[in-house]
């Protein structure tokens, strides 16, 4: 049996890379008690992954981990035990059991939204909306990106699916989190500024990832904890499993 636990991560947790949450979170599930599942061999370990990893300075609202158990209590134990057993800034806000068939949540992620306000004195020199306006009506935004195997020049334009001034401060942005496309809000606030004559200072920017999300068969962005159930009863409801 599979669950997706959903949690927030903030304050200065945000500041812990994704290797050092993986192991928070091994600790975690042992302090919790959890019927966790291990895989074989001399060297065991827990069945586990994360949707895409967060970056270091960012703090969010849609984070996600698959953690594979053999038995569970109900998923709300499982969400009491575990933020008994975590530390301020990370926080579990739901424990859904996922279909068999669900695919993991790393090759799962589709989309992400984040907002993103401007530290005091390093906003911008114009005016957001307008600008953003102006910005979503160019048939091409291209940039470089660096990767692995050297820098490829790319087209923004069709990573961005929402780019609006929440006020004068601030964006939502809702963008490509796929593997194959994976844009960064950095890369869409620095085209902007650039596009405005405006280089962005650094460390301006405070990001928040508000949720993660999967693409349905029907083509809709949905949060990764959308195809869950809430119940052991449900999940067997739906498998066909009365026993």
């Amino acid at each position: 049996m599979k669950l997706r636990i959903k949690f927030k991560k903030y304050g200065p947790v945000r500041f812990i890379g994704h290797l050092d949450v993986m192991r928070f979170f091994q600790k975690a599930n042992r302090r919790a008690e959890l019927d966790v599942a291990y895989t074989g061999g001399f060297s065991p370990h827990q069945i586990m992954s994360f949707a895409a990893p967060l970056g270091v300075g960012l703090t969010s609202n849609g984070e996600y981990m698959d953690l594979e158990v053999h038995s569970l209590t109900s998923c709300e134990d499982v969400k009491t035990r575990l933020n008994a057993a975590s530390v301020p800034g990370i926080e579990i806000t739901s424990v859904k059991i996922l279909p068999d068939k669900a695919g993991n949540a790393m090759a799962s992620v589709a989309a992400a939204g984040y907002t993103v306000t401007f530290r005091e004195g390093r906003g911008p020199h114009f005016d957001l909306a307008p600008a953003v306006e102006r910005f979503l009506k160019k048939d091409e935004i291209l940039i470089t990106k660096e990767t692995k195997k050297g820098s490829r020049e790319i087209n923004l334009k069709e990573g961005i699916y929402e780019l609006k001034a929440v006020d004068g401060n601030s964006l939502y942005l809702l963008v490509d989190a796929s593997s194959a496309g994976n844009i960064k809000p950095i890369q869409v606030v620095e085209a902007l500024f650039a596009e405005n004559g405006d280089p962005l200072p650094e460390n301006a920017l405070m990001v928040n990832r508000e949720e993660t999300y999967l693409r349905s068969d029907a083509g809709e962005l949905l949060p990764l904890d959308a195809i869950g159930y809430d119940s052991e009863e449900a999940y067997n409801a739906a498998s066909g499993d009365t026993e």
